[in-house]
Order: C-alpha cells, then sequence, then structure tokens
C-alpha cells in the first residue's frame, strides 16, 4: 500500500481532474475550485505528465475525456461517492439513525413502499429510507444507493443480486370499473391507460379478439398516476406485478383479463460491490422481498387462472440454472 501512495499524484491533482472531467472546461472548474483556469490548466499537466498519457482532448468549447481519462474518471467518481456515503454514514450512526438508500421506482414508490411504511418503520425503528426515484425504465448504475430494484438476469462482476420475482405484466382495473364493462372485455370498448407515447399499443396481446387501437386512451409519463387512474376506475392499465401486488392482494385492482405475460427478466434488488455489505440493509432487503413475495402467494390463490404459480417456479429455475 505505501508503495502505490507514493507511485499516486497528490490528492489535488485528482479533485482538480474529476471537476474538469465533470464540467467539461477547466474554466467551470476553475470556477468551482475557486482558482484560475491556468493553475487547473498546470495542474492537469502535472498529472498527465506523471500518468504518460493524455487525459483530455482540448477543444475550442471545452474539454472531453480520452480513453484513458474515462477509465480514470470513473474510476475516481466511485472513489469520490464511496467516501461521501461513508462520511453520511459515520455522522447518522453518530446521531443513532441508521440509513438505507434505494433506487426504485415512483411507481413501486407510490403503490407498495407506501402502503407498506407503517409496518416497515414498526419493525425498523431506528431506519431512515432515503429514495432515488427514477420516473422511467428501471435503469442506471447503483453506485449511490445501497440497493437498486432493477431488470436484470443476475449478478455480475461488479453487481450482487438478490432475486425477487420473474418480470410480469398483466392488464388491471378496479372492481367498479369492471362492474360497469359487463362481458368479456375488448379493446376497442375500453379506455385504455398507457404510460407514455413510446409505448406500444399491448392492448391486443391481452384482448386478441381485436387488433385495433382504443377508441379511448389515457397517456401519462409517470407509471404511478397509470396505476393511480386504474385504482381511479379510469380505465385499464399495463400492470407490473412487482407494482401492483398490494393492490391485487387488497381487491383494490382486478386482473381485467385472466392473460399475462412475463419477459424473460427478472426483478432483482441490485447491490454495487464497491460498498461494504451492512447487515441493516441486507435486513431492510430481505423483508422487502418475503413481503413481496406473500403479496404475490396471496394474489395467486385470489386468481388461479393466472397460473402465477407456474410463472414463479419457472422463474426461480431459470435464475437458479444461471446462478
Amino acid at each position: 500500500m505505501r508503495k502505490i501512495r507514493l507511485a499516486l499524484p497528490s490528492m489535488n491533482g485528482f479533485f482538480t481532474f474529476e471537476a474538469a472531467a465533470r464540467c467539461g472546461s477547466f474554466a467551470r472548474a476553475a470556477g468551482e475550485l475557486n482558482v484560475t483556469p491556468a493553475a487547473v490548466s498546470r495542474m492537469i499537466g502535472r498529472l498527465e505528465d506523471h500518468i504518460g498519457t493524455a487525459l483530455f482532448n482540448r477543444l475550442p468549447g471545452g474539454v472531453t475525456l480520452t480513453e484513458p481519462g474515462l477509465i480514470l474518471y470513473e474510476a475516481i467518481s466511485r472513489g469520490f461517492s464511496g467516501i461521501e456515503h461513508a462520511l453520511r454514514e459515520i455522522e447518522d450512526r453518530n446521531a443513532g439513525v441508521d440509513t438505507v438508500t434505494l433506487s426504485v421506482s415512483t411507481g413501486f414508490t407510490t403503490h407498495w413502499i407506501m402502503p407498506r411504511m407503517a409496518e416497515l418503520k414498526r419493525t425498523f425503528p431506528t431506519v431512515e429510507l432515503r429514495f432515488e426515484l427514477i420516473m422511467s425504465a428501471l435503469t442506471g448504475p447503483v453506485t449511490d444507493v445501497d440497493l437498486g430494484m432493477r431488470f436484470v438476469n443476475g449478478p455480475d462482476e461488479r453487481h450482487e443480486a438478490a432475486y425477487i420475482m420473474p418480470e410480469t405484466l398483466l392488464p388491471i382495473c378496479s372492481p367498479g370499473y369492471s362492474e360497469a364493462h359487463r362481458g368479456p372485455m375488448k379493446s376497442t370498448e375500453e379506455t385504455l391507460i398507457f404510460l407514455s407515447e413510446a409505448q406500444p399499443d399491448w392492448s391486443h396481446l391481452f384482448f386478441p379478439e381485436t387488433s385495433q387501437s382504443a377508441i379511448n386512451s389515457m397517456i401519462f409519463s409517470d407509471y404511478a398516476i397509470v396505476v393511480q387512474a386504474a385504482l381511479l376506475g379510469q380505465g385499464v392499465a399495463l400492470g407490473w406485478l412487482n407494482v401492483i401486488c398490494h393492490w391485487l392482494r387488497n381487491k383494490m385492482l382486478i386482473p381485467a383479463s385472466p392473460r399475462l405475460m412475463t419477459t424473460g427478466r427478472h426483478c432483482q434488488f441490485v447491490r454495487s460491490r464497491d460498498k461494504a455489505t451492512r447487515a441493516i440493509v441486507t435486513e431492510v432487503r430481505d423483508w422487502i422481498i418475503a413481503r413481496i413475495q406473500e403479496d404475490i402467494a396471496v394474489v395467486a390463490d385470489l386468481h388461479p387462472q393466472l397460473g402465477l404459480d407456474a410463472v414463479l417456479e419457472q422463474g426461480a429455475r431459470q435464475v437458479t440454472s444461471r446462478s
């Protein structure tokens, strides 16, 4: 370790490099660091001399990273993020608080976490949950959070993964909406609630009697609002089972069709291997997974026509075979 420290340039060089890479400009980095652009340029030059390669492409409008620069920036960003997280954790521990940060969708937070919040607080009275909310597809790094819910096939060299369930979709509506639309549902006769304009018309997957588009439709950019509209009896929506299982269990939503669809992906809690394992994070993760699986078991009993037991068994076998 001592030899490595001697081989490294000064930390000031790393701080300057990180700011310049993030800002895309020596001048903007200088303003952030409260030094002159010339000082930033000199510091970057010393760092490049020390490493023996160019880290930036100097352009008239700013700078871009070279390939070696990108490698260094990704490593430094992870390191700085880890330091910041550690300092926050130390501060929280001194205050007697256990923090767990989750990267999850607004839909899951609104329609699963919030109804369970009182129970979660009773189970973990010293835990403070923090959220990094995602309105669109569940993607993105998990380096700045303790856990991220993602649709992935399993762990990789940089991430651990804890299996929740296969990605499963089915059309949903409120009991009141279903009662008002007696008889087999047809997409041309329903109000369909879509996630966004980019989402294709999914109605023919569940209502094969017609391939025409719905006469009435509503489109939202936030999935939490899509589910809320279905709860309020506004129409039929596409339901991600991991999000809406609580409402199905409590009969606030029901399947609008006996058909469901699996994508081949798997809903999992992902954790960066760069972060130290904390017992409280594992406990919260396992509690959430157990409660989700309890919800789905009840849904499977309530709606045997969906064949959920077979879907879950097949998904578990697929994950086991990959591990």
